[in-house]
């Protein structure tokens, strides 16, 4: 009985390390806040709180994204197990961006993933971090893979420019509805779907973009 009182009192604790280490990543960015800075938000008299539940700041980093990870992986499996072996572009692009947006809708209330994911594409450091767990699912893979295979002709430095720019429209978009429903500002669309929607539009014109090759340019 003790036991089983120490283990929750330990789970209780990781999580309300990782939830105050997510809003303040999302809110200050992930350079800026000190793991002792999280241990005294989350209410912990050890400053070292943090050090000692998760080690490095990379390792609390990877746990919070593995926080989200398995629930985006199922969303993600739902959409693409109705549509493999298409080779409609706009299909494999909705199933890189709805799953993320229905996770936010599903959470309810105010979220700060959207922000935090973001903030890590400021930080190389960290930034391979939620890329590296990602590539590691296999919906996601699948996904990848997919709308590589229905991509038009390009050259791979092209190929690799659009992917960058595709990866920030959609994690600052994320962020930024994000950021204004918490706030409760108005938003150019009326919920999360249609937003996602939208944000499919946006990264579908990109990857079918005419480009203009080197030497080529006025």
């Amino acid at each position: 009985m003790v036991r089983t009182r120490r283990l929750d009192q330990v789970r209780l604790t990781r999580e309300r390390i990782l939830r105050t280490a997510e809003r303040l990543f999302a809110e200050q960015g992930v350079v800026a806040v000190s793991n002792r800075q999280i241990s005294e938000a989350a209410g912990q008299g050890n400053t070292a709180a943090v050090n000692y539940h998760f080690g490095t700041k990379a390792d609390l980093v990877r746990a919070i994204v593995r926080r989200h990870s398995a629930e985006l992986e199922i969303l993600r499996e739902r959409r693409v197990s109705g549509i493999r072996g298409s080779t409609d572009t706009r299909d494999w692009v909705d199933c890189l961006v709805h799953p993320f947006a229905e996770y936010l809708d599903n959470l309810g209330g105010t979220t700060w993933f959207g922000r935090f994911t973001a903030q890590l594409l400021a930080c190389p450091q960290y930034g391979e971090i939620m890329v590296e767990e990602a590539i590691a699912e296999p919906a996601m893979l699948e996904t990848i893979d997919g709308i590589n295979r229905c991509l038009p002709d390009m050259p791979a430095h092209v190929r690799v420019e659009r992917g960058e720019m595709a990866r920030f429209l959609i994690m600052c978009t994320i962020a930024d509805r994000e950021r204004a429903v918490a706030a409760g500002r108005p938003t150019p669309r009326p919920n999360w779907t249609a937003a996602a929607t939208g944000l499919v539009d946006a990264i579908v014109a990109l990857w079918q973009a005419p480009f203009t090759t080197e030497g080529e340019a006025g």
